[in-house]
C-alpha cells in the first residue's frame, strides 16, 4: 500500500514563502504521478500542480502560475511544492495525491487514487 506524507504546512504572514514536501512510501513503483491540491474551507478542492517521475512537462494550474514551483527528488520519493508571494486566500488544507498510472497530464482530483492527511497552510498577518 502506497503511503504519502505530507509536512511543512504551518502560519505565514502575507507575501511570505513556504515550502511542502510529500514523502511517498517505498511501495511506489516507477513511473508514477504526483499531484498537488488544496481545500479551503467551505470550498471544493481544487488541483495546484501535477508532475511526473519520469520528466514530463510539468503541470500548474492558473492559480499556481507565478507563485508556485512544485518538482521531485525521484531518488529520495520526495515531491516539494514551493509557495512564494502566499496570499491570505491561500489559506487551505494541502494535499498530495500519487497516479500508479502517470496520468499527470490530467491534473484533475480524480486520476488520483492514493492521498496524503493533508498539511495546513494559513496566510495571516
Amino acid at each position: 500500500q502506497v503511503q504519502l506524507v505530507e509536512s511543512g504546512g504551518g502560519l505565514v504572514e502575507p507575501g511570505g514563502s513556504l515550502r511542502l514536501s510529500c514523502s511517498v512510501s517505498r511501495f511506489a513503483s516507477y513511473p508514477y504521478a504526483i499531484g498537488w491540491f488544496r481545500q479551503a474551507p467551505g470550498k471544493e478542492r481544487e488541483a495546484i500542480s501535477c508532475l511526473t517521475t519520469a520528466g514530463g512537462t510539468i503541470q500548474y494550474s492558473d492559480l499556481a502560475k507565478g507563485r508556485f514551483t512544485s518538482s521531485i527528488d525521484v531518488a529520495k520519493n520526495t515531491a516539494h511544492l514551493q509557495m512564494d508571494s502566499l496570499k491570505p486566500e491561500d489559506t487551505a488544507v494541502y494535499y498530495c495525491a500519487l497516479d500508479k498510472l502517470n496520468r499527470y497530464y490530467h491534473c484533475a482530483e480524480w486520476a488520483y487514487d492514493n492521498w496524503g492527511q493533508g498539511t495546513q497552510v494559513t496566510v495571516s498577518s
